[in-house]
């Protein structure tokens, strides 16, 4: 994968083989910068290192080749397998966001060794909800009709490849029969399930499916007043609880 270099990416706090690295996966129409300062708060919560970066087609990273497959996010899963490798993570907390979180999952249920040490998954999905759909369908009309185009232009070189490659795969009808529930019963890392009570593109029933499927411990977290990025609407709140749990399940304080 020559293309592992040319990836967008930022570093935050020590080195790979001086610490754990938090890896944190973006949502479907985030990239690297879309985190903010979250990432670098949580380095220095936890003592560890992390890694933030743009998927292809996101932020400054190459372009994606479009139409996505349906597939794609199995693709990004293998992909997250290769950044570790590139930057020599040894231990790893992969904190994956909405299609980030779909995507720690995947890699999670196919990988039996590794880095993986835990998850912290905001808004996954492991299936598609008729609400997922008609938000982003929404959110297509916006695009089209609002300033929305001019908003997230500051966070991707191409800001139009950036959307059509989240939007139209999620929007393509052979996308509604797409579930990776079978993969979750491999995944014994600990976890921890972020959710916000008003999120507009899933509800409760993702965390329930994954708590009855996954082998691991499991912790979760209905953030109240959130909508679909609890760490923006609740950072401290999140914070919080993301830090805590790190230091329980992987140095055994509390």
């Amino acid at each position: 994968m020559q293309f592992l270099a040319d990836l967008e990416s930022i570093w935050y706090g020590p080195p790979a083989d001086a610490a754990p690295t938090l890896v944190f996966l973006h949502e479907g129409l985030g990239s690297a910068s879309t985190w903010r300062d979250f990432p670098k708060r949580l380095a220095e919560a936890t003592g560890y290192g992390a890694l933030v970066y743009s998927r292809r087609g996101y932020g400054s990273s190459p372009p994606a080749e479009l139409p996505r497959p349906i597939g794609y996010m199995h693709d990004e899963a293998d992909v997250l397998a290769e950044v570790m490798r590139h930057h020599g993570i040894c231990e790893a907390v992969v904190v994956g966001h909405s299609d980030g979180a779909s995507i720690a999952l995947i890699y999670a249920g196919r990988s039996a060794s590794g880095p993986l040490r835990a998850l912290i998954l905001e808004a996954p999905h492991v299936f598609v909800e008729t609400l997922s759909v008609e938000s982003i369908a929404a959110m297509k009309r916006a695009w089209e009709t609002t300033d929305l185009r001019g908003r997230l232009a500051r966070h991707h070189r191409d800001v139009d490849h950036a959307f059509r490659g989240w939007s139209d795969v999620w929007l393509d009808p052979r996308f509604r029969d797409w579930n990776i529930e079978e993969l979750l019963t491999e995944i014994e890392a600990p976890m921890l399930l972020i959710q916000g009570s008003d999120d507009e593109y899933g509800t409760w029933k993702q965390v329930e499916a994954i708590e009855r499927h996954v082998r691991g411990p499991v912790e979760t977290l209905l953030v109240p007043g959130a909508g679909h990025a609890a760490h923006r609407d609740q950072p401290e709140l999140v914070l919080q609880k993301m830090a805590t749990f790190v230091k329980i399940y992987l140095t055994g304080s509390s």
